[in-house]
């Protein structure tokens, strides 16, 4: 693969980088950079503004209404997005859901979903884990029961990333109990506006409620809300999951979060000399440089392998491990810029409140991005499907 980017990819990269200099207000901007909680209005509104360009939805293609664009172009986006501090896309719909459904849904499905997706008529929320069905998610145990031209649905789902503000959620249900546990289980869609669904937030250490529980209680769903067919779900899972491992990689966020570390690594005096200049600190930056570089190779290979209509394999695994490896490391490297400074209380004595709030969104980055190993199927589980892909050759 050539990594120069060509003319016209250059010229792609300018109208990216003008479009962020104009639509991109600059006090949201600086709430993504300081690591803050964005409002639904706020999050909606990007939306609408790279909807309006055309831009919302890099990674469909032009018949489903996407913006059809190479896997160099959706590179340089989500690159130049994260570097300007541009509030990622929701990646439920846009990243998860809307190729699911343009691989397995019905054309009745995809006429009325994805146009919904892209319009902002609905906001998806995932309903994957359980209590006891995390790691091991092919053991959830949230029943549908076929009534009819209904299925009847009861159970529980946790960890739902911004569930609270969803009125749609793609969920993973058992519809059978024989054969293996993979065997039975079923993709359906469900209105959370529907008698029965009940979401309960779930309160984090900094207060906020990022993610929730939702409890089903014989939840009426049609039957055509069931993507493919019963008891095939854990395919459409499996491909799913490749999307949205590549996501939590975070190739543009890793490249954000190394220009920052080394903006403070150069403002910081360490010794009576800037810590860029220290030789152990500088070799650190240079060693996940190095392997965000090579990442950044691996990402490229699979969105062009993607464009090409191949199904992501084990790259997908091995973006998540390094990209969410990388990602906490760069945390750690810029909390240890900091050095006292990065405590999860005020700075004494600092008169600008901007420089404050910087110091402690590295604490709280630090500790929030702890979960990067863990969601998404946690990084021990993406080592045993690499080594099983490995070993069946």
């Amino acid at each position: 693969m050539d990594m120069r980017f060509s003319p016209d990819e250059l010229a792609f990269r300018d109208q990216v980088r003008a479009f962020l200099q104009d639509e991109l207000d600059p006090g949201l901007a600086r709430k993504v950079r300081l690591h803050q909680h964005l409002t639904k209005a706020e999050m909606e509104g990007w939306h609408e503004k790279l909807n309006a360009r055309g831009w919302l939805a890099g990674n469909w293609p032009l018949e489903f209404g996407g913006a059809g664009w190479s896997a160099i172009q959706r590179h340089i986006f989500e690159e130049e997005s994260a570097r300007a501090h541009a509030p990622r896309v929701v990646p439920f719909g846009i990243a998860m859901l809307g190729p699911v459904l343009q691989k397995f849904g019905s054309p009745d499905q995809q006429d009325h979903w994805l146009p919904r997706i892209l319009n902002g008529d609905d906001w998806w929320c995932q309903g994957y884990s359980e209590p006891g069905a995390g790691s091991d998610l092919a053991g959830l145990r949230c029943r549908a029961e076929r009534q009819g031209d209904h299925y009847v649905v009861n159970g529980q789902k946790t960890w739902t990333t911004l569930g609270q503000h969803a009125n749609m959620i793609f969920c993973l249900v058992r519809t059978s109990t024989e054969g293996k546990k993979q065997e039975g289980i079923s993709f359906l869609l469900i209105d959370m506006t529907t008698p029965g669904v009940t979401v309960r937030p779930i309160v984090l250490l900094d207060g906020t409620a990022e993610v929730n529980e939702v409890f089903f209680d014989d939840v009426k769903v049609p039957v055509e809300n069931l993507v493919g067919e019963e008891n095939q779900g854990w395919t459409y899972a499996k491909y799913l999951l490749t999307h949205e491992r590549t996501n939590i990689a975070g190739v543009g966020f890793a490249t954000a979060a190394l220009d920052n570390l080394r903006r403070i690594a150069g403002a910081q005096i360490h010794r009576g000399r800037p810590l860029a200049e220290d030789p152990l600190f500088a070799s650190e930056i240079a060693a996940v440089e190095i392997e965000l570089m090579a990442m950044s190779t691996t990402n490229l290979r699979m969105l062009s392998a993607a464009a090409q209509g191949q199904a992501p394999g084990i790259e997908s695994s091995m973006l998540k491990i390094k990209g969410t490896q990388i990602r906490q490391r760069l945390d750690a490297l810029t909390r240890r810029a900091y050095g006292g400074w990065a405590m999860a209380l005020p700075v004494p004595g600092n008169e600008d409140p901007e420089d404050a709030d910087e110091v402690l969104s590295a604490t709280a980055t630090w500790l929030n991005n702890r979960k990067l190993s863990i969601y998404g199927g946690s990084n021990e589980i993406q080592r045993g499907i690499i080594a099983g892909a490995l070993a069946k050759g």
